[in-house]
């Protein structure tokens, strides 16, 4: 069914005259008439009978005017989804219990009225992440390519912020009444960080965190789950693992987990966000002054090379 027909129907219903619906349609008036007409023999029925003042629904017209008009609504609502100058705000985040998520919902707390959707793309590769905003398939993603020449072409990079790291482990762990811990205090203790896919930012950053500080970082074994982390972490009394300072994790009581800061140097993995290069967003100025506004970690502190 021709959705400007009903939209046409819709209006000329409202206005109660061809001529007013033609006018806040652009068209001309005879184009309005047309298309009732051809909505009125696709339907089999009469929509609208001619009076001195205008035009009048028909029962048939009445009937079907509130679907019609829901039609149209749902069209308007489905074109505004995906029109970049008046959808949300679509940005990707690794999880939304992550440090980008939780950075985000900050920064919506601070602007309710914002449009802002976020969503997570199950990709491990961030230049898969990079191609969907060259495609405008989301308009920005917290991801960092690590190596610039390999974006693609019609998008940028910019740091966002940094995101210190934290040993957590159980309470029977030998670090576990830590208040502060330096990475020479967590060599030969195993630092269990399931789940580091090939290709991924994260697999360099732990590269580079083992090369730098002799750890000993073990990916062994499929990535469960949160649940399934935190539950080994709880068991064990060998087992610790790294998380950002900011990434939300919740357990039971019963678990006595701890987070312990890593400081002098602080470890911290650097967060990008790849924006299109030309014709951004407009929401996405004010996340940027978002992230501008965030504190930089004081003291020393460690990042890998594609940090800078």
């Amino acid at each position: 069914m021709d959705t400007e027909a009903l939209r046409s129907f819709v209006r000329a219903a409202e206005l109660g005259q061809l001529r007013h619906a033609a006018d806040e349609l652009g068209v001309t008036q005879q184009a309005v008439s047309k298309r009732i007409a051809a909505l009125e023999r696709k339907l089999g029925v009469r929509l609208f009978t001619r009076t001195a003042r205008g035009v009048e629904l028909t029962l048939d017209g009445q009937a079907f005017l509130p679907h019609a008009q829901s039609i149209v609504a749902a069209v308007e609502r489905a074109v505004a989804a995906v029109r970049p100058g008046s959808r949300a705000l679509r940005v990707d985040v690794l999880g939304l219990r992550s440090a980008q998520a939780l950075v985000l919902h900050d920064y919506w707390r601070s602007r309710p009225e914002s449009g802002l959707d976020v969503v997570t793309l199950r990709v491990n590769d961030p230049r898969v992440a990079a191609a969907a905003v060259a495609a405008g398939d989301i308009d920005a993603s917290f991801r960092t390519v690590t190596d610039p020449d390999a974006l693609p072409p019609g998008v940028r990079m910019i740091h966002a912020f940094d995101s210190p790291l934290e040993l957590l482990v159980g309470p029977e762990h030998p670090l576990a009444s830590a208040s502060s811990l330096t990475p020479a205090q967590l060599r030969k203790h195993r630092i269990w960080v399931p789940g580091i896919a090939p290709l991924s930012e994260w697999s360099d950053f732990y590269d580079q965190l083992v090369t730098a500080f002799d750890l000993r970082i073990d990916a062994a074994g499929p990535h469960f789950g949160d649940e399934v982390l935190l539950d080994t972490l709880a068991e064990s009394g060998q087992v610790a693992t790294l998380v950002g300072a900011r990434d939300r994790y919740t357990w039971p009581a019963e678990y006595d987990l701890r987070r312990i800061p890593v400081v002098s140097p602080t470890l911290a993995y650097p967060l990008s966000l790849i924006v299109p290069a030309t014709n951004p967003h407009p929401g996405l100025r004010g996340v940027i002054a978002h992230l501008e506004g965030l504190p930089a970690l004081a003291g020393p502190v460690w990042r890998p090379t594609w940090a800078t």
